[in-house]
């Protein structure tokens, strides 16, 4: 008899990002490159490593549990009600936790797909039933798919803009309508963990859109754009109420003392890291545009990554891709998400790209 849930056995478990170091031993190569984490090349922003390596001597203390510097610095600088922030270790936590606040076995919570590989994982955790509405054509959300499968037993409703793994987001217009058409006793998150990467004018800040609707929660992370992903912290805007019901879930001192420190710092470096993100966009777009010649239908992306639509040859083509020193994230019969690296990073990616697709 096994003494864990059944149900648990089926559930696939999330796959990170292969490390570069075994391949690079596999291959005989002096290093290889990971463009599979979505991860941002350039370091640690200024005065990060500083203020982590000082919070270190303070590693024998508990850290704040109520994180209430870190939630004081958001709230200035996004404008929101510091009572309506929760942080947790990183967004993929926070999204657990809003799971586990919000649904019960029975219930729903629905999401397109494919998205973020990590939902259907969160929903089984919680013991809901996961609702996949299929993406568009364009590798994007069908909003009005999604707003019809709505049931009574729907308890929360996953907007990934940009989505994860296919790059694209939702327009304005039709995020506004889904949400006046979700029932108000349905919690809708919209999950930004790639908002900074943004360009498309259209596609709208979720904590602008969001306002004051009693039952809309915004997700945002520090471990892209803002260069913490070793540290894991993310955090949340949602309704008072909602915030409430988050930290009474969350794991008691999950935000560790380096995490609040590090991401405190960082966050005085805006300017830095808006200069990162523009050189990510640019080589985000020559990527794209190099990497179309051979595969039209590529979409277009709002993310710091590309999508690459290739279907059954997925497998096929991240194999080809490792061969030659490189790691990028196939997804068996959908595609192959590939990160924007540092220039040098992606011009190996492309040579390896033409000498596999070209065929």
């Amino acid at each position: 008899m096994s003494l864990t849930r059944a149900d648990l056995a089926a559930l696939p478990s999330y796959k990170p990002g292969r490390n570069p170091a075994d391949l690079a031993r596999e291959l005989g190569l002096p290093e290889a490159i990971k463009l599979a984490s979505n991860e941002v090349p350039f370091g640690p922003l200024p005065g990060v490593t500083e203020a982590v390596t000082a919070a270190a001597l303070q590693l024998h203390r508990y850290p704040d549990m109520g994180v209430v510097a870190l939630r004081e610095e958001l709230a200035k600088q996004y404008g929101v009600d510091p009572a309506r922030i929760a942080t947790g270790c990183g967004s993929v936590a926070l999204c657990e936790h809003l799971a586990k606040a919000t649904a019960v076995p029975g219930d729903e919570i629905l999401y397109s797909w494919r998205s973020f590989e990590a939902y259907p994982i969160i929903t089984a955790g919680t013991g809901a039933t996961s609702i996949q509405v299929p993406n568009t054509a364009g590798h994007g959300h069908d909003l009005d798919a999604m707003a019809a499968a709505i049931t009574d037993r729907t308890r929360l409703v996953m907007v990934c803009s940009p989505n994860n793994p296919t790059g694209t987001a939702v327009r304005r217009a039709e995020l506004e309508r889904f949400l006046d058409t979700v029932p108000a006793s349905v919690l809708v998150v919209i999950d930004e963990a790639y908002r900074e990467f943004v360009t498309d004018p259209d596609v709208p800040d979720g904590l602008e859109i969001a306002g004051d609707r009693p039952n809309v929660v915004v997700l945002r992370t520090l471990s892209k754009a803002w260069g913490l992903a070793g540290a894991r912290i993310g955090w949340l805007s949602a309704p008072e109420p909602v915030a409430d019901a988050v930290r009474k879930v969350i794991t008691p001192f999950s935000v560790s003392t380096v995490a609040q420190a590090g991401a405190l710092a960082a966050l005085q470096q805006r300017t830095e890291m808006q200069r990162r993100v523009n050189v990510i966009i640019g080589e985000r777009t020559r990527v794209a545009e190099t990497v179309r010649q051979w595969l039209p239908e590529v979409p277009e992306t709002q993310a710091n990554f590309v999508w690459l639509p290739l279907g059954d040859q997925s497998a096929a083509f991240g194999a080809g891709c490792e061969k030659r020193g490189v790691i990028v994230r196939p997804f068996q019969g959908d595609g192959v998400r590939v990160t924007i690296g540092t220039p040098a990073e992606n011009d190996v990616f492309l040579a390896a790209a033409a000498e596999i697709l070209a065929r």
